[in-house]
């Protein structure tokens, strides 16, 4: 084993690449990773084998990915996940992408050919910070031994601090062997990376006067509250104010969704109460969200009535989509104390009375008297047997929106889902990386069959680690949102959407887990109450309406008011 060495004229530090890489992680405060080894890695490898981090192998590099960004969404912590390079470090791009789109806290460690081999084409050689430039805050690829342990301090400061997001470093393998420094640890600064978390006090003032003085006020929060720890003064301003709160896919939990002040998620597949809301609002507040398409349907009739507020830490987020009356450039939690301490109680009567109606007139509603068992029944149920305090994780999908609208979150982190790239096989690894995080509270992921069949092999993982995650599979037999948009804007042409699905039950037994079968409406309670109680992976097939629906919906290009299927809703 290699020593280490000390050079007398400088009192600088040296060791091995491979070992300055390991101390760097334990610095950081590491103590969970994510990883598939190759060739080129093998130095680290070698001296991961003595570190106390314990190592969780994926089955595939993108599966581990994911679970190391929903390690970080459970947490808070930085994520970690390792590669070698070629398609190892290629493996890993959606999974970057998916962690870059949602502001998570990743960095991504890969191996390279030794650097007098980049650019001859060498085997399982690739440009790895050529192809993650788009889809990372910021990468880096380790050339002289003397950057090797900055590279590291810098990369988790950069991946947790401002908007978080996925950092890569890319090291040759020579730079793993090679006689590295190890400086002292010291306070990073990094010119023309400032971040600003006070808010400017006359836009906070600016902003808690137009609360004071509004009507119709609606807060429209999204994940930036997570991140930022922001519920709690989150929740003292609506109830201060007295202020109705929506929530974005990604804000979920950011607000007890059991609360009157709640009108749930807004948006393409949002509460109608919550659409409705917005577009009849005299003042938006915007917390921690970016008004993207999927929020906003037309943006030139977006929330027309209403002046609107942006708090974001991003000043680049700020009118990006929407022009706003009042920024507010800060981190959201002190932005949001500093307003509870300025805003008044308004009651708002006629406000709430019409919100109240709305939501008479359109809860969330589907066919209860159906013999065939509905998606959203079982998520119901699932709701019920769990009091709402499960960690839910989903795949991308139809079954994604009826858990955003059936499942009632209650606190921050307690929904995990891929948000603005939209990653289908997300739910299962995720779940993995959940559960991993957060070892004492039940891990559920609520899949489609359409999603789980792309990340499936990651059952493996889960029996290796003996992860008594829950896999609930609404099973359809279809890509169920691509076939809902087949039939309602291409007659009903189903065009390559529906698929042969293997026996899940057999597949969870062949990678050791438990397996379930539930077709018939009057089994759903006692399969869920068996799910619950098990203590190994178990995959329990819901073999659900295949035409099922999710409603209501705002179609492309139109206003957030325009929805499709509010009918379903009137019904008796």
């Amino acid at each position: 084993m290699e020593k280490t060495a000390t050079d007398n004229a400088n009192g600088m530090v040296y060791k091995p690449g491979s070992q300055v890489m390991v101390d760097m992680l334990l610095e950081q405060g590491v103590d969970t990773m994510f990883g598939y080894l190759g060739g080129v890695v093998l130095p680290f490898f070698d001296k991961l084998y003595d570190a106390p981090i314990n190592f969780i192998i994926p089955r595939h590099e993108q599966g581990g990915c994911h679970m190391a960004d929903a390690y970080a969404r459970a947490t808070g912590k930085v994520g970690v996940v390792v590669a070698t390079s070629g398609p190892g470090a290629t493996n890993l791009t959606t999974g970057l992408a998916t962690a870059m789109m949602d502001s998570i806290p990743l960095v991504a460690i890969t191996g390279q050919v030794r650097t007098d081999l980049i650019g001859n084409d060498a085997f399982q050689e690739a440009d790895t910070t050529g192809i993650t430039r788009p889809i990372t805050k910021h990468n880096v690829i380790i050339k002289d031994p003397a950057e090797l342990a900055r590279a590291f301090r810098e990369a988790f400061y950069i991946a947790q601090t401002g908007r978080p997001g996925p950092v890569l470093i890319d090291v040759p393998v020579n730079m793993q062997v090679a006689r590295c420094p190890v400086p002292p640890k010291s306070e990073i600064t990094l010119p023309g990376y400032k971040i600003r978390t006070q808010g400017h006090s006359r836009q906070i003032t600016n902003a808690t006067q137009a609360i004071n003085e509004s009507q119709r006020p609606v807060l429209y929060v999204g994940g930036g509250v997570i991140i930022s720890g922001a519920s709690d003064a989150l929740r003292q301003l609506a109830q201060k104010a007295n202020i109705p709160v929506t929530m974005t896919l990604m804000g979920l939990g950011a607000y007890d969704q059991t609360r009157p002040e709640s009108l749930d998620m807004l948006g393409m597949h949002g509460a109608a109460y919550a659409n409705y809301a917005v577009q009849k609002c005299d003042l938006l507040i915007s917390v921690g969200a970016r008004f993207d398409d999927r929020v906003t349907g037309s943006l030139e009739t977006f929330a027309p009535h209403a002046k609107i507020i942006h708090i974001d830490l991003d000043p680049s987020s700020i009118s990006k989509n929407v022009t706003v009356d009042i920024p507010v450039v800060g981190d959201a939690r002190q932005v949001l104390e500093a307003m509870v301490e300025l805003v008044e109680y308004r009651p708002r009567k006629e406000w709430f009375e019409q919100i109240a109606e709305w939501k008479a007139k359109y809860p969330f509603r589907y066919d209860r008297n159906a013999d065939v068992i509905k998606p959203q029944y079982v998520i119901e149920e699932l709701y019920r047997q769990t009091n709402g305090d499960a960690l839910i994780c989903t795949g991308v999908g139809q079954h994604q929106m009826w858990t955003a609208q059936f499942y009632k979150f209650k606190r921050p982190r307690q929904l995990i889902t891929s948000g603005g790239l939209g990653t289908m096989g997300f739910g299962l690894p995720a779940s993995i990386g959940a559960k991993l995080g957060c070892p004492d509270q039940t891990v559920i992921d609520i899949d489609g069959d359409s999603s789980f069949n792309m990340t499936m092999n990651e059952l493996g993982t889960a029996v290796m680690y003996n992860l008594p995650i829950k896999v609930c599979l609404l099973n359809n037999g279809f890509m169920g949102m691509v076939r809902q948009w087949q039939q309602l804007f291409y007659g009903r042409r189903y065009a390559h959407s529906s698929l042969k699905n293997p026996d899940f039950v057999r597949l969870a037994e062949a990678f050791g887990a438990v397996g379930l079968c539930v077709d018939k409406k009057e089994q759903v309670p006692e399969a869920i109450e068996k799910m619950l109680k098990e203590t190994r992976p178990i995959v329990v097939d819901f073999h659900v309406d295949p035409e099922e629906n999710v409603w209501p919906m705002v179609p492309t290009g139109k206003s957030l008011h325009e929805m499709d299927g509010l009918d379903i809703f009137e019904m008796a």
